[in-house]
């Protein structure tokens, strides 16, 4: 029986990664779950899953958790700070990690579960986006087995060959790949007229026409910075450059992303816009289990759409594609304004308008440097979010 630790098990992908283990008893245990300080849910989680620790960043929050489960006589112990995430990631009893804890606090305790050899199931886009280099050599030094979880990079995993070193080390090239077609659905203002975009209230950014996720990345989709990060973390996964992979709007979000071959084949990985589907692919590759996804039916779909991106419209997926292209610092600096704006966005100290002029003003004032260590990815990191709250300030 394989042990997993869940890392952000009370967002969505956690959430779900739950319904998909829970349905396989004899295969999977669940040694840890963690969370920031939504103590109530993941009390019912511990109550449901009974795993062997539950961890919470905030002391007050992991305070209220252990007196619950004392009270309902649950033996999960209770870890808090952030230490004790690295701690539940690398133990030793740990097989499998999900890496889905949202934004950059994700990354220490994912890089933690590839040195430790783990096999990690990757949610959190910004561990590659921050530090995809030091990431991707941590995975190959020390034996770690890398596999996405986001519904696009899962895909085109997916209509890849099955020897996975060789495009890791050598590129996709080496596969007979010409390009990588990353679909989007386009959000819920991809045919808003552009005068209306200033307007934008949290609850409409929040309001996706296909999927059901938290708020950061409901907001990311809508601007469409999230397609741009899900290219960075493209790059990084399967060893190419920006040039290899084109954004294509797909509204129906029933193809998850094409791999185009040099011998004129693409291949598309089609299904119901489910996040089961790519945690259930991940959990058992090679093998296939049951994930509890409808199947599709073509019928129902009727019709399935393609366009290309307006950049007008969506100004982050170009400031993204240009983070990607200079590369070094940059797409951390691009992720740590984002994640400023955002929450500026949803406190409505900022308009929708405006995310894409913070990110784009704090990646000029900025200098890009070369991420030689973590200290520099976290510094550039922390200077992002200075620069972007003082440009908040100034709008």
């Amino acid at each position: 029986m394989q042990q997993v630790t869940v890392l952000g098990a009370t967002g969505s992908i956690g959430i779900s990664t739950l319904d998909v283990l829970s349905r396989h008893p004899e295969r999977y245990g669940i040694f840890a779950l963690t969370a920031d300080r939504q103590w109530q849910l993941l009390a019912s989680q511990c109550v449901q899953h009974q795993p062997r620790y539950a961890v919470l960043r905030d002391p007050v929050a992991a305070l209220e958790l252990k007196n619950v489960l004392v009270q309902q006589g649950c033996a999960t112990e209770v870890l808090q700070g952030a230490e004790a995430f690295a701690e539940v990631a690398a133990h030793a009893e740990v097989d499998t990690v999900m890496a889905a804890i949202v934004g950059a606090a994700g990354l220490l305790p994912t890089l933690a579960a590839v040195k430790a050899g783990k096999k990690v199931l990757l949610a959190n886009k910004e561990a590659l986006v921050m530090a995809g280099g030091l990431f991707t050599r941590a995975v190959a030094e020390h034996g770690a087995t890398l596999l996405p979880i986001d519904s696009e990079h899962n895909a085109i995993f997916q209509c890849l060959p099955n020897h996975r070193s060789d495009y890791l080390q050598q590129g996709l090239a080496s596969s007979g790949v010409r390009k990588i077609l990353l679909t989007a659905s386009g959000g819920p203002f991809r045919a808003t007229p552009l005068e209306q975009l200033r307007d934008v209230t949290p609850e409409q950014a929040c309001a996706h026409p296909n999927w059901s996720m938290g708020q950061k990345i409901s907001v990311d989709s809508a601007t469409m910075l999230n397609k741009g990060l899900e290219l960075i973390e493209a790059c990084w996964l399967f060893n190419t450059s920006p040039t290899q992979i084109d954004v294509v709007i797909h509204p129906q979000s029933v193809i998850h992303s094409l791999v185009e071959y040099i011998d004129g084949s693409v291949l598309a990985q089609l299904g119901n816009p489910d996040m089961r589907t790519p945690i259930a692919h991940a959990l058992a590759w090679p093998e296939r289990i049951e994930s509890g996804v409808a199947s599709l039916d073509l019928f129902a779909t009727a019709r399935l759409d393609f366009s290309v991106p307006d950049y007008e419209r969506f100004p982050c997926l170009r400031l993204a594609q240009e983070a990607a292209t200079t590369g070094a610092t940059a797409p951390a600096v691009l992720n740590a304004a984002n994640e400023v704006a955002v929450a500026a966005f949803l406190q409505r100290r900022l308009r929708f308008d405006q995310i894409s002029q913070v990110i784009e003003s704090v990646l000029m004032r900025l200098p890009i440097t070369e991420p030689a260590s973590l200290d520099v990815v976290q510094n550039a990191d922390s200077e992002a979010r200075a620069m972007a709250m003082s440009v908040i300030g100034s709008l």
